[in-house]
């Protein structure tokens, strides 16, 4: 197994997706179980595409674990970095959707979102030889939330810092996971402060800026090097190597959004990784940086659950063929 150019930090679940659109969740009857969690689907949409990566995370020592262990292997993910917890349990999220595929995070069931496994991972066992080798570490906030994985986020910051690994950020913000939503402002506002890296959706920008425009928020955190606002079906903005701009939505059949968003983070840092930071300062090459990660989104929106939906280079390719002057 080749030594991954990326790290992607935090959470791997299970979603628990509504088998029924458009009926809230007290309604719904019945669930179908597909595997999530933001940095593991970036972490499989790079595998995908071409790019080596390793998971950082921690699963219980349960059958849904290691079900999720067993896909990360199964895509070629380097497992290294998983912890796995003796008694709390790998962490199940319910969604319901709306008529359209829109996804709505509806909560754990009887489970407190601190039971979870995810929120135990010690900073001590975390693989400190991988950092050395990395280009990217993928990070979103979720954890955080809890003070035991927020220190391990601290270390790998740290040893990201030593290697001079990039920092790539995707704000992920979900109010399920945390208790006090002014105090999670105020945590995830000082941590995109130190990011190379970030990508925020329309209503996140506007939570922790109060704006959507990239170029904005570029200049008050000062040295990032990228942010990346996106909107759905409306498309994104971007400001990436200098060089700033819009990009509208590619018109696909939606049967289901989610992990759209990570999948255009790992598009992005697929391209970050072929095509090099500098070659970023060209803005034909950021565009089409831009172009490449939102065909990757909207590719996974054609099936259901995350992983499972997630294209091929090959496949991307294709699709800006067919869509080439959109």
């Amino acid at each position: 197994m080749n030594t991954p150019r990326v790290l992607c930090f935090g959470e791997i679940l299970f979603d628990l997706i509504s088998d029924q659109p458009g009926l809230p969740l007290e309604a719904v009857t019945s669930w179908t179980h597909y595997p999530g969690g933001a940095p593991a689907n970036v972490a499989c949409a790079l595998e995908k595409l071409g790019t080596s990566a390793g998971f950082v995370g921690c699963v219980g020592e349960d059958v849904p674990g290691k079900e999720l262990v067993d896909l990360l292997r199964s895509i070629g993910v380097d497992t290294m970095g998983i912890q796995r917890h003796p008694t709390a349990p790998t962490r199940e999220i319910y969604v319901v959707r709306t008529a359209d595929g829109d996804r709505i995070f509806a909560g754990f069931g009887d489970r407190d979102t601190a039971e979870f496994a995810d929120t135990r991972l010690q900073a001590n066992l975390l693989p400190v030889d991988q950092f050395a080798n990395a280009d990217y570490l993928v990070l979103g906030t979720l954890e955080l939330a809890y003070a035991e994985t927020r220190k391990a986020i601290e270390r790998a910051i740290e040893l990201a810092d030593q290697h001079l690994v990039k920092l790539f950020v995707d704000v992920n913000w979900r109010p399920v996971f945390w208790s006090d939503e002014e105090a999670a402002r105020r945590i995830i506002q000082a941590f995109v402060q130190r990011v190379d890296f970030l990508k925020l959706s329309a209503e996140e920008a506007e939570w922790l800026f109060d704006t959507q425009d990239p170029g904005v928020i570029a200049h008050r955190l000062g040295s990032v090097e990228g942010v990346l606002v996106t909107d759905g079906d409306r498309g994104c903005a971007y400001a990436l190597g200098g060089n700033e701009g819009k990009f509208p939505a590619f018109k696909v059949e939606v049967e289901d959004t989610t992990g759209a968003g990570d999948s255009f983070v790992a598009g992005v840092v697929h391209q970050l990784c072929q095509q090099g930071l500098q070659a970023m300062r060209d803005r034909t090459v950021a565009e089409k940086t831009i172009a490449y990660a939102s065909a990757v989104g909207a590719l996974t929106t054609l099936r259901p659950g995350a992983i499972a939906a997630q294209p091929t280079a090959t496949e991307v390719e294709a699709f800006l063929y067919l869509h080439d002057g959109h």
